[in-house]
């Protein structure tokens, strides 16, 4: 089977020009906004946007909130030859397929070590990948597309009943049912059964 290239080319745009995708469902938390501006401050632009042409003009598939940190900047983006069909598939696959990856723990560690950062926020980011501690990121672990479900809110007239399955680490189970008791103790209205 021939791979298709849908690459069609590589522009330098002003971010502020390229349409945030309507549809993108992923959100940028503080700890992640910091994150990019600190990688972006020490190293720069290191990968490339992914937009596509829209009767609307260039629009993004990935690169979101790059493109919003450095609005007045040019920067370089991938334009694809697709339909809104595919792009929609994209966007919706690129980063739960990135998140699938494991970690050599040993490899990850090593790596950190060599690592010299010189911007705070980046050095608080390093350390909490060393940690484990940032979002969507185990370093043992696999991505399980389970995880944090809810199988049933049932609105009542006291409130909502839920039942939730959390799946984590053993490394975390702990730390999680701590969090969970703490939660209780504020509310204690809420019950467990």
């Amino acid at each position: 089977m021939a791979i298709k290239d849908r690459i069609k080319e590589l522009r330098r745009v002003k971010a502020s020009e390229i349409i945030p995708n309507p549809k993108n469902w992923r959100t940028h938390p503080p700890a992640q906004q910091q994150a990019i501006a600190g990688i972006l401050e020490e190293v720069g632009y290191a990968d490339a946007l992914i937009a596509y042409e829209t009767s609307e003009g260039l629009t993004l598939i990935d690169g979101h909130l790059r493109a919003e940190t450095t609005p007045d900047e040019e920067v370089p983006v991938l334009i694809l030859d697709v339909t809104d069909e595919e792009a929609d598939k994209i966007l919706v696959t690129l980063d739960p397929v990135a998140v699938m990856a494991g970690a050599d723990q040993l490899l990850l560690d090593g790596l950190l070590d060599s690592i010299n950062a010189e911007d705070e926020r980046l050095r608080s980011f390093l350390d909490q990948i060393r940690d484990g501690l940032s979002p969507g990121f185990e370093p043992l672990g696999e991505w399980d597309p389970n995880l944090d479900q809810t199988e049933g809110i049932d609105p009542t007239d006291m409130g909502i009943e839920a039942r939730i399955v959390v799946r984590c680490p053993q490394s975390s189970a702990e730390e999680i049912t701590a969090l969970i008791g703490q939660a209780l103790i504020d509310h204690p209205e809420a019950s467990i059964d």
